[in-house]
């Protein structure tokens, strides 16, 4: 399916489901891209997942319609539409840290973790936890046969306001007081995969329909965020925070990455209660950056072309 000159060995391989809030903003869209390109990922399927607290202009209840719609479009501009299975997550998020929603998301993780496979599933999860604390509530047993990778929460040790855990703090909760292992890259680690408009200018625009698609949808999004009044992003910068569910899985990273840390229970106001007796989960302080922000520019080139 794509251009490389090698290959990835079986055994090094890993099932990966991607769960993606496609159409909140704008750098979804290029994760999406890069998990698809990465050949050590197997993509099991991508779950679309909901922003319902910030419905933009597609209403608060069909949201997820709306990441799912989008993921199809960025396949289909890939040229891999069919390929790939996607799935439609909850609407919104759960009512309390009790009660499911069923949802074809939850549903195929739940499917794909209770699937005999030597290889380990991770599920990448990159907004809110809606349909992966779902999948737990309806079936705990498949904590024990897959890792969750979240880009999602407040620094420690305080916690504090941070997008994706205000789409559901019940389900982040849920999580955090299974027995599931847990990644998980706090707010100012994944902001570190900071890029200029520039950049994508040059590197991303010229690599077929799918990377022009990918820097224009981004610089609209500039001037849409901006009639919002929202302070972010600044201007001429953007993060492709994402991103770091890639990194995660393609680095050599040493414990020095992250701690483990008793996982806490969030309050309301998202900052972290500790001492709560949960199980260790990692919480990474690092990422590589450069190593993960070139791949993905490299295999965009290597697969699309580049026209300068």
């Amino acid at each position: 399916m794509w251009n490389y000159a090698y290959t990835v060995p079986e055994n090094k391989k890993v099932r990966v489901i991607v769960h993606t809030d496609c159409k909140n903003e704008a750098d979804d869209q290029f994760a999406v891209a890069h998990h698809l390109m990465t050949p050590r990922f197997e993509v099991k399927g991508l779950v679309a997942g909901h922003f319902w607290k910030n419905p933009q202009e597609y209403g608060e209840l069909v949201t997820a319609k709306a990441s799912y719609d989008e993921i199809l479009k960025v396949m289909s501009l890939m040229g891999v539409e069919g390929e790939y299975p996607v799935y439609l997550g909850a609407p919104k998020a759960l009512e309390d840290e009790h009660t499911p929603i069923d949802s074809e998301g939850a549903h195929f993780i739940i499917q794909e973790a209770m699937r005999q496979d030597s290889r380990p599933l991770y599920i990448a999860c990159q907004g809110g936890v809606t349909d992966v604390a779902s999948a737990l509530l309806m079936k705990p047993e498949i904590a024990e046969r897959m890792t969750v990778i979240w880009i999602g929460g407040g620094d420690y040790p305080y916690g504090g306001f941070e997008f994706n855990l205000m789409m559901d703090i019940h389900a982040a909760n849920v999580i955090f007081s299974s027995g599931v292992p847990v990644w998980q890259i706090p707010k100012s680690v994944y902001k570190v995969m900071a890029v200029s408009l520039a950049e994508l200018q040059l590197k991303v625009r010229p690599c077929g329909e799918i990377g022009k698609y990918l820097f224009e949808q981004m610089a609209e999004f500039n001037h849409k965020a901006a009639a919002y009044e929202m302070e972010w992003p600044h201007g001429e910068i953007w993060g492709l925070g994402d991103q770091g569910t890639i990194a995660v899985l393609m680095e050599e990273l040493e414990k020095e990455s992250y701690d483990l840390v008793p996982a806490p229970r969030i309050a309301e106001d998202m900052t972290y209660i500790h001492g709560q007796d949960n199980r260790k989960i990692r919480v990474y302080k690092s990422l590589d950056a450069r190593l993960t922000l070139e791949d993905f520019f490299a295999k965009l080139a290597i697969n699309f072309g580049s026209e300068r």
